[in-house]
């Protein structure tokens, strides 16, 4: 199968035409959780992302190695262990439990490989033994510091020189450190936090430095895609560039950089000083892991997503609707990728095809139908069969009985107002809900849908 796939290059920031290293075998790599505490609906876009992007290589180029890690090891994790007074294996065990949950609820393909940090120590310690024998590294008072002025290109990536990432960086300060931008590859560990011998002494790696190793071992020194948020352009793929380009002595480390933008709660930054952090599991047991996946691709992965409940109701109503047409004999060989998802993952264009695919469907084209299913299945929806996704909304109803007659007892009072634009609204917004009113002679009778 030979298609032209564009994606925006990071690194160039660029629209380029993907190049693979080896047809035969793609090689792609995708920052995975640090599992302190519950994925939110943002980690989630994220998973999504590049769960398409997956979907689509593997329908082009048939072999993928997708490779996601697991960050077990942190600062944040031993910070949340002390606060919930739970051992750093019990926290990480749990959280990994509720991620691969979400994952699952979500409809993601597993990874090819999901290594975790803690089984790679080894690997981490003989990379900064390199790092240092190369003199791109040193050793100071039990740390391990990465000297960013030994690494000509950085700040190739987030399109910045020296000063200006100085400027506008969080930078942990130490006098330990020869140059104030450079970045701890290991550092002490106290008695009570996990840590591993070393030639510097007992402690842990620094976070960037897992990526690095991780990547090299299961895809190679340099291969196709590497990606994740937005946020992690600096410091984190950034370090992990100057790391990987100084230790293997190659000028490119992943040849296509992705970057997925940030998920916004009406219009708010979320974080948890807000606290308007929504988990992954609330919004799937809430709307479903298909509507959540639908609404995430509903804007263009590099542009920013608002999360509201418009949006989220608007996409159950789609999903609904779209299942009047589900039918599991859908035909792989009709498949049309479309031109919208090979122009960089374009998934606002795809759904509208799908729309349209609908409709032509709706009049009774067999061949739109099966195109339509094919082309559900591509973006990860329709995993479930249409008699469990009405289970699932009978078992998920979020409105009481109180609430339908309240709404068409205004309606009501609005119809005899004259206000048909409010009777019509309430009407609308209670067939948003699942719920069908029906006027008769002389009352208004309701049912689910």
């Amino acid at each position: 199968m030979s298609h032209n796939l564009k994606i925006t290059n990071s690194l160039t920031r660029k629209k380029e035409l993907f190049k693979p290293i080896n047809p035969k075998q793609i090689t792609m790599y995708a920052c995975g959780p640090t599992v302190y505490d519950n994925p939110h609906v943002g980690n989630a876009r994220t998973l999504i992302v590049f769960d398409v992007l997956f979907r689509v290589l593997k329908l082009i180029y048939g072999n993928v190695n997708y490779v996601r890690n697991i960050t077990d090891i942190d600062d944040k994790i031993i910070e949340a262990s002390k606060k919930n007074n739970s051992s750093i294996n019990e926290l990480t065990k749990k959280v990994s439990k509720v991620f691969h949950e979400n994952c699952k609820a979500l409809n993601c393909l597993e990874p090819t490989k999901e290594p975790k940090a803690t089984e790679h120590i080894k690997e981490m310690i003989e990379m900064i033994k390199s790092l240092i024998l190369k003199e791109f590294a040193y050793e100071s008072g039990g740390h391990v510091y990465f000297s960013v002025t030994s690494f000509k290109k950085y700040g190739k990536l987030s399109n910045k020189n020296l000063d200006e990432l100085k400027s506008g960086a969080r930078i942990e300060v130490s006098n330990l450190k020869k140059n104030s931008m450079d970045f701890v590859l290991w550092k002490p560990s106290n008695k009570e936090d996990p840590g591993w011998d070393s030639p510097w002494g007992r402690g842990r790696p620094g976070w960037h430095l897992e990526c690095s190793v991780m990547s090299e071992k299961f895809l190679g020194k340099q291969f196709d895609i590497h990606g994740g948020g937005l946020d992690l352009i600096f410091p984190h793929h950034e370090n992990e560039i100057a790391q990987s380009c100084c230790n293997n002595s190659t000028d490119e480390f992943a040849n296509y950089w992705i970057h997925n933008g940030f998920v916004t709660i009406n219009n708010e930054k979320m974080s948890k000083s807000l606290g308007n952090i929504i988990t992954i599991s609330k919004a799937v047991k809430k709307y479903s892991g298909q509507v959540v996946r639908l609404a995430l691709l509903n804007a263009h992965y590099s542009q920013p997503l608002d999360w509201n409940d418009k949006l989220l109701e608007s996409q159950r109503a789609t999903i609904d609707k779209w299942y009047n047409l589900y039918d599991e004999s859908y035909d792989e060989n009709l498949l049309d990728i479309s031109e919208s998802l090979l122009d960089d993952l374009n998934t606002p264009g795809f759904i509208a095809k799908i729309h349209e695919l609908y409709n032509s469907a709706s009049k009774g084209d067999d061949k739109s139908k099966k195109i339509f299913n094919s082309s559900c299945k591509l973006l990860g929806l329709f995993d479930i069969d249409k008699e469990h996704w009405d289970e699932f909304k009978r078992s998920n109803r979020d409105i009481t009985e109180t609430f339908i007659l309240q709404k068409i007892n205004e309606r009501l009072d609005a119809k005899k107002k004259g206000d048909f634009k409010s009777a019509d609204k309430i009407r609308n917004e209670l067939l948003d809900k699942g719920v069908i009113i029906e006027d008769q002679k002389e009352k208004t009778i309701w049912k689910y849908k």
